[in-house]
Parts: C-alpha cells; structure tokens; sequence
C-alpha cells in the first residue's frame, strides 16, 4: 500500500498532463510564445492547477506529518538568491527551447520520440552535476 497510492498518483497525474495538453510539446511552445502565433489554450490549466495547488498544501500541511514519511520535506531558506534565480532560468530556457519540463517528459515516454529520451538524459545530467557541485561545496 506505501508504494500503491504514489504509483496512483503518479498515474492520475500523467493522465492530467496527457488531457491537458501538456506532453505535446507544440502545444506548450504555443502557448509560450507570446509574440508569435500565442495558443492560449493551456492558460485554463494553469487556472485551474494554481487554486487547487494552494487549498491541497493548506490541507496537507495542516497534518503533522505525511502520509508516507515521518516528517515534511519543505524549503528552508527563503530568501531569493542567485542561485535559485539562476535555476529557475535555465529551467525556464529550457522549457521553452523544447516545449518539456520533468513532469511532462515523464509521462510522454510512451510517445518513444528521440527528443523525449535526450531531454531525459540531459536532465539526469543535470541532476547529477549538481549533486557533485553540491557535495564540492
């Protein structure tokens, strides 16, 4: 049961990211692109992903602890440095550049497009380079 309602979850979440759009990658770029040929149509998900977003945290952090680990793992720092401006960056390059974030590119794996997979490859990359500058620290 640990390890059911994660897999459920993740499923439920796929599932919200393929209706809505979010894994074509030509959808998202239309919707980013903003001085060319704009596709508003992911504006209604991110409408509705933003309430649900702040009254689910409101609800689960109002227990004291998660269901599947003893305590919450949330930020501690909050000041806006230049590090975290950085990333948010060339998350942000990156995204539009491809038209994927993590959660998306997840999900369309089953798509087996090569982009998909070098996207993946490059964000475990990524993920790893920064746990060795992180451990250099």
């Amino acid at each position: 049961m640990r390890l059911l309602l994660p897999l459920i979850s993740g499923v439920l979440f796929g599932i919200g990211l393929t209706l809505s759009g979010m894994i074509d990658s030509m959808v998202v770029l239309g919707f980013l692109d903003l001085a060319g040929q704009w596709n508003p149509a992911l504006i209604f998900v991110m409408a509705s992903a933003i309430p649900v977003t702040l009254v689910g945290y409101r609800l689960v952090l109002k227990r004291r602890q998660p269901l599947f680990d003893s305590e919450f793992h949330l930020p501690t720092n909050p000041v806006i440095d230049r590090s975290l401006l950085m990333g948010a960056a060339i998350f942000g390059i990156g995204w539009g550049l491809i038209g994927l974030c993590p959660g998306p590119a997840i999900a369309s794996i089953s798509s087996g497009q090569p982009k998909v997979f070098l996207f993946l490859l490059s964000m475990m990359v990524g993920m790893l380079a920064m746990d060795k500058m992180a451990v250099a620290k």
